[in-house]
C-alpha cells in the first residue's frame, strides 16, 4: 500500500487522464449516457424529482447523495433558486446547495434550466469527479478526503463553511493535529480556532492548498500507522514510510502538541 501523499500525487499528476479512466468505466459511462440523453427532456422541478435515475445522478454529482431522499427539502432549494440573497439555498451554510440550485436554475430559466452547460456536461464532469473520489476512498479514505479538499478549497471563505462540511472538517482537524472530539465544542469557538490557525485566503493559492494537503496526508498516515500499532498490526507498510513505531509514538505526543500551537503557513 502506498502512502496517502504518493497515491494523491499519482492521481493528480495527470488529473485529465485519471478522470478519463473513471469516465470510461462501464457503470459510469452507462449512467452518464442516460443522464445526458434524458436531462434535456426535463422541463419542471416535478419532472426532475420524479425521474429517480436523473435526480440521483445529479445529487451525487454535487456531493448530495445522502440527501437524495429529502425531496421536499430539495424542491425548496430548486424553487427559490439563488438570485435572491434570502433564498433558501443562499441561507444554508453548505455551499453545495447553492451550486446545485445554480446548475439546475429552474427559478430563473424555467423549462430551459436543463439545457445549460452547467446542467448537462458540467454535471457529468462533477459526477465523474465524485465517482473518482469515492473509488479512491474504497482503497484509502485519506486519499478521498485529500482529493475532495483540493477540489473544494478555493470555495471556502469562512470557517463556518468548513464546519458545515464533515469532510472538510475532517481534513482541517487532521492537518492541524486537532482531536475529532473538538467537534463537540461551541461552533463559534471552533470557527475562531480555525481562523486563528489558518489564513483562509491561502486556499485561493493552489500551491498552498497542495502544501496543506501534504500536511494532512502526513498526519493521516501517521494516525493510521499509530492505530495499527495499537491494534497489534506491526507489519503495516505505512510504518516503514514514516520511520517506524518509535517515531510514530513520539509524534503522537510531541508533534501533535506542536501542531496544535502553531498557525499554518507561518
Amino acid at each position: 500500500m502506498l502512502s496517502t501523499i504518493a497515491d494523491y500525487t499519482r492521481l493528480t499528476k495527470d488529473m485529465g487522464k485519471s478522470l478519463t479512466q473513471v469516465a470510461t468505466q462501464p457503470d459510469v459511462s452507462r449512467e452518464t449516457d442516460y443522464f445526458l440523453s434524458h436531462i434535456g427532456n426535463v422541463k419542471t422541478i416535478d419532472d426532475f424529482l420524479k425521474d429517480y435515475r436523473l435526480y440521483s445522478y445529479a445529487m451525487k454529482a454535487y456531493g448530495l447523495s445522502d440527501m437524495t431522499y429529502a425531496k421536499a427539502f430539495m424542491r425548496k432549494v430548486l424553487t427559490e433558486g439563488v438570485a435572491d440573497s434570502k433564498s433558501f439555498a443562499n441561507k444554508l451554510t453548505d455551499t453545495r446547495y447553492r451550486q446545485f440550485a445554480a446548475a439546475f436554475n429552474f427559478a430563473a430559466l424555467g423549462d430551459k434550466a436543463t439545457q445549460t452547460a452547467a446542467a448537462t456536461t458540467g454535471t457529468a464532469t462533477q459526477y465523474v469527479t465524485q465517482t473518482m473520489e469515492e473509488k479512491a476512498g474504497d482503497q484509502n479514505e485519506g486519499l478521498r478526503l485529500a482529493l475532495y479538499f483540493t477540489r473544494k478549497a478555493s470555495t471556502v471563505t469562512t470557517a463556518y463553511q468548513i464546519l458545515a462540511d464533515k469532510a472538510l472538517t475532517q481534513v482541517v482537524q487532521a492537518a492541524l493535529g486537532l482531536p475529532s472530539t473538538i467537534s463537540s465544542a461551541d461552533i463559534d469557538a471552533q470557527a475562531k480556532l480555525i481562523t486563528d490557525k489558518i489564513e483562509l485566503t491561502d486556499f485561493q493559492d493552489p500551491a498552498k492548498v497542495t502544501k496543506f494537503v501534504q500536511r494532512f496526508a502526513a498526519m493521516w498516515d501517521a494516525t493510521q500507522a499509530q492505530n495499527d500499532i495499537n491494534n497489534g498490526n506491526s507489519t503495516n507498510p505505512a510504518l516503514v514510510l514514516i520511520g517506524g513505531a518509535s517515531s510514530i509514538a513520539g509524534m503522537d505526543t510531541d508533534m501533535l502538541s506542536k501542531l496544535q500551537s502553531i498557525r499554518f503557513g507561518k
